[in-house]
């Protein structure tokens, strides 16, 4: 019989990780969670400084989304949305449409990637449906991320990630990013006006044969948390309608409170004509992710059925009842403890922290909305990816965090504050602290 450690380095094979280093590292197999804290099998305890993969919102342990899950399991543990419906899906449906403005439908996909690909496909189909065939092809921004399928990879392209990929990708329109840090722009006004006339140029030479522009809503996370300037998504909503194009958002990791608003675009004041939510949709507890569309797209898909207008897309657990269980509770969990109100405090207490990090000479620039922030390290105006004495800046971070009991992750050469969206204001301090700390040591080695 193996141990944990040893079953896990010899079968697991893990994402977005060199497995050749995996290999030397001391193993740390979680077995339990307790609040916002993760407990390893020597019964070490982690603050879940990376909200599990942004997905994290009460923390881990028993909890009403929990028990929502168990009842749910107890009278229908899975049934197929494939020419059936099912209590949980409907029900979540109905609460998602009255939360989203402008959106009256919800399609079920499994996690975040396959929601994009949902949206990619249905844009596609919507014009072909319109009799507007010739409309096949896609503008995304630069520094995007929308998931690791092929159509996801093709509009979120990131060259590290998805080099070797190439091959199976479509080609897409790529378009400035409002990044304000290394641009050559010295405030945000101008750089959001140089961004709009390039995407607006974009939009003209490719003419009738725009689909759809793909962005995140309110920030880009995985490309370096880069915090959009405010009336930036605004404009690009005003281009896609005025050029006729559809406007699909990625909420699958700001939405549901992140940066400080249940649903993003509306505080962005830019409807789209196709949103994707995902992680914090079911607390984290279970995989779920919806695609959401108004009635325009949804009727362009009825017709008789000789027409072929239908919709050729869906997955084996697409509206599984448990995970529309658990996102009804969880939903109800936001109003009952009016977690935007606590959130938006700790964005405030937030802001005051990251003020500290000014005065270390390795910091770069800070970014930050909500519960979320970007610390960027660079040094003599490089990006610091590798430390003085040869280790690598992510290797550091989170060989360091655990001794220190906080798990944390960068994105290349930027610190990400990223915690699960119910934290308490000891355990964010907490949290703040080891940022600091690592800050400090990385500024000297």
């Amino acid at each position: 019989m193996h141990g944990a450690e040893d079953a896990d380095k010899e079968f697991v094979w893990h994402p977005y990780t060199q497995m050749k280093d995996w290999a030397g590292w001391e193993g740390r197999v979680i077995v339990r969670g307790e609040g916002f804290y993760l407990v390893d099998s020597k019964g070490r305890r982690y603050l879940d400084g990376t909200a599990s993969m942004w997905c994290n919102v009460w923390g881990h342990g028993p909890n009403e989304v929990v028990e929502a899950m168990r009842d749910q399991l107890k009278r229908l543990q899975h049934s197929t949305l494939f020419g059936l419906a099912s209590e949980p899906s409907a029900r979540l449906a109905e609460k998602l449409t009255g939360m989203a403005k402008g959106m009256d439908k919800v399609f079920y996909t499994d996690n975040g990637s396959s929601a994009i690909e949902s949206a990619l496909k249905m844009a596609l189909q919507y014009w072909r449906n319109r009799g507007k065939p010739e409309k096949t092809e896609f503008v995304s921004l630069e520094h995007g991320y929308h998931g690791d399928t092929a159509g996801a990879m093709s509009v979120g392209y990131i060259e590290q990630f998805f080099g070797a990929y190439k091959p199976l990708l479509k080609k897409v329109h790529r378009v400035p990013s409002p990044l304000l840090y290394g641009s050559r722009f010295g405030n945000e006004k101008d750089l959001v006006g140089w961004c709009i006339e390039k995407t607006e140029k974009a939009l003209e030479k490719i003419g009738g044969r725009c689909a759809a522009l793909v962005m995140e809503s309110g920030a880009q996370i995985a490309g370096g948390v880069n915090i959009y300037p405010r009336g930036y998504q605004q404009k690009i909503s005003q281009l896609c309608k005025k050029h006729g194009v559809l406007l699909i958002l990625d909420e699958i990791a700001t939405g549901f409170g992140r940066l400080g608003n249940m649903i993003e675009y509306e505080a962005q004041k830019s409807r789209p004509d196709i949103v994707c939510f995902g992680k914090a949709l079911t607390a984290g507890y279970f995989p779920l992710a919806v695609t959401m569309a108004g009635d325009e797209i949804f009727n362009a898909f009825l017709g008789q059925y000789s027409q072929n207008k239908q919709f050729y897309h869906g997955h084996t657990f697409t509206g599984h009842p448990v995970g529309c269980a658990a996102a009804l509770a969880n939903l109800e969990l936001y109003e009952k403890h009016n977690l935007m109100q606590q959130i938006n405090g700790n964005a405030q207490y937030l802001e005051s922290r990251l003020a500290e990090f000014e005065k270390i000479s390795i910091v770069a620039d800070v970014r930050h909305r909500g519960l979320l922030a970007g610390i960027e390290l660079a040094r003599n105006g490089k990006p610091l990816m590798q430390l003085k004495n040869k280790e690598r800046l992510n290797y550091f971070v989170m060989g360091e965090s655990l001794k220190m009991g906080v798990h944390l992750r960068t994105l290349g050469n930027v610190m990400v504050v990223i915690p699960p969206l119910a934290i308490d204001r000891d355990n964010l301090a907490k949290l703040m602290d080891a940022h600091r700390e690592l800050a400090k040591k990385a500024e000297k080695l």
